[in-house]
């Protein structure tokens, strides 16, 4: 291992932010990715399917990238990995299911599985030029995750993944207590930790109490008990088996993605299911309700769309009646809490019970304040930055960093594009590098950008405007129109008169504009809009989009 002169921190998602984790490391001149995630579109980025980081400064120095290390198969994790394997053929470092879970994703969009995946476990030692690089295993709602150690000549970089500690987790996912102390012992020059809970004080709970109260629940439920979990989830998706197996009820599946998923993880061995206890959903109605248990979520990770479906009465196949027990093994994604609050409502009025929240059904995969602490004084770092979480989780990481005796000017609250520099005994923030959003919709990979994105807003806020005007240019008429067709601006039954001035208006100013000399197409345009604006906003207060459209004969 060569004498580590430099090395750079820089963070291209997962700051800032929940989801699209990707976090680069360099030590000397070898470039090392942590994670390539996606996060599901806000409120505001609509008609967007899903969001990547940007990777211009990965693309720039390609032939310097050694890797790309998957901490575990969550999609905020592995969502991204097509589109950086797309620009930089590099080999994928991961455990057993992170690369079956990844194997999945290439095969969603079309690619190729020829590209070069190295397993990995706790056990493994990788040797670069410039660093080791170790594993751990971390507790979290998905097996087979870890937190990974650069080890280098000026101490190590320790990125922890996803992590909380359960002292009776579920099944094998005991974590390497011991070898995250011994990591902290050698030296730790940087942590990167998992921030998400980390405004929550105490602890996050255990999985063995929410395997029992998922049966418990089952037990008392008297008709069908349809339960919606993270596809995501196998810890979760496991207990709902257990349970079903333990009170007597067959189990269906809905939906095409959990039965791909249930499929994948249980041929390698992370979920255990007995064919017999499977129920085609087609038969659910030849049981009794007391011996039928559901288990529903949806594509984006979102558990509750097929349930609003359900609610609605309008899925295909299952749909909530009275009488049935809806159990909610999942809490909202930072930023969805309103749609969960109204698909709740909405099983409500459809006559279930349902049970959300109230209970411990489930817990989170993400450490609370106390775990939090726990990791910092097992590794004992020289410097910290909090990531993978919103800015105040952050900063309320980095508080509590404060508490267990870091001190302040050695915490570094990062954006996206940051970059922090050791030199030697110096430590400093670097040039910003490229960052930032890039938006899928459909099979477009980032070709609607912000001017898209505003276009849409604008069209969702006032509608479309359109004018249609056929001249003559020789003779300097109008053949046709003004024609005027509205969208989502006004019900043109009810304003006749508004578009009515409107076309006179738009007339007036073809007419002028024909006794000029030359006659200058741009200019027509802009006076259209010009005046179409000023009088529609003071008959309706409203700015529609304008588009004018002139043809010439």
């Amino acid at each position: 291992m060569e004498k580590t002169e430099n090395i750079k921190l820089i963070a291209l998602g997962g700051v800032g932010e929940v989801g699209k984790n990707m976090f680069v490391i360099e030590i000397n001149s070898d470039i090392f990715i942590v994670d390539a995630g996606l996060m599901y579109p806000e409120g505001e980025m609509l008609g967007i399917d899903m969001v990547i980081p940007d990777i211009t400064y990965l693309k720039e120095n390609k032939e310097r990238v050694k890797g790309i290390f998957l901490t575990h198969g969550h999609d905020e994790n592995i969502g991204g990995v097509f589109y950086l394997l797309h620009n930089i053929n590099v080999p994928i470092y991961g455990t057993k299911l992170t690369l079956a879970l990844v194997g999945e994703k290439l095969k969603d969009n079309r690619m190729k599985q020829s590209i070069l995946v190295k397993e990995i476990d706790n056990q493994t030692v990788l040797s670069f030029e410039s660093t080791e690089v170790t594993f751990f295993k971390t507790n979290h709602s998905i097996p087979d995750s870890v937190g990974i150690s650069f080890r280098t000549t000026m101490g190590s970089i320790v990125h922890t993944g996803d992590f909380k500690f359960d002292q009776s987790p579920y099944g094998e996912s005991q974590m390497d207590l011991g070898k995250i102390a011994k990591i902290g012992e050698e030296g730790v020059l940087c942590l990167l930790s998992d921030s998400v809970n980390a405004e929550k004080p105490g602890y996050s709970g255990s999985e063995a109490i929410v395997g029992d109260e998922i049966a418990d629940v089952m037990y008392n439920a008297e008709g069908r008990i349809i339960v919606a979990v993270f596809a995501s989830n196998l810890v979760r998706i496991q207990q709902v088996i257990n349970a079903a197996v333990k009170n007597n009820r067959k189990l269906a599946i809905v939906g095409k993605n959990m039965r791909n998923l249930l499929n994948l993880a249980s041929s390698l061995g992370y979920i255990h299911i007995e064919e017999d206890l499977l129920l085609s959903v087609n038969e659910i109605e030849k049981y009794p309700k007391h011996e039928v248990a559901i288990l529903t979520t949806s594509n984006h990770g979102d558990p509750l769309a097929v349930l609003s479906r359900m609610a609605k009465q309008s899925h295909k196949i299952v749909n909530v009646r009275e009488g049935d027990t809806v159990l909610v093994a999942a809490t909202p994604i930072p930023g969805h809490e309103l749609v969960f609050s109204k698909t709740i409502d909405l099983l409500f009025r459809a006559g279930a019970h349902v049970v959300f929240g109230q209970r411990q059904i489930h817990v989170s995969g993400h450490g609370h304040q106390e775990e939090l602490k726990l990791m910092l004084n097992l590794t004992k770092p020289k410097y910290f930055i909090p990531v993978h979480g919103e800015y105040k989780m952050q900063k309320a990481h980095a508080r509590l960093a404060g508490q267990v005796g870091i001190e302040e000017k050695n915490i570094f609250l990062i954006e996206k594009g940051d970059v922090i520099e050791f030199k030697g005994n110096n430590v400093h923030s670097g040039a910003k590098v490229p960052s930032g959003n890039v938006l899928i919709d459909g099979l477009g990979i980032g070709d609607v950008g912000n001017i898209v994105l505003r276009d849409r807003r604008l069209l969702s806020q006032d509608g479309i405007l359109i004018v249609v005007v056929t001249l003559d240019k020789q003779r300097k008429k109008i053949i046709s129109g003004p024609e005027i067709i509205t969208r989502g601006f006004v019900y043109v039954r009810e304003s006749e008169e508004l578009i009515t001035k409107a076309t006179e208006i738009v007339a007036d100013i073809v007419d002028r504009s024909m006794q000029e000399y030359n006659i200058e197409w741009s200019a027509l345009k802009l006076s259209m809009r010009e005046a179409l604006n000023q009088y529609l906003y003071e008959k309706t207060k409203r700015r529609p989009m304008i588009l004018p459209i002139i043809m010439e004969i």
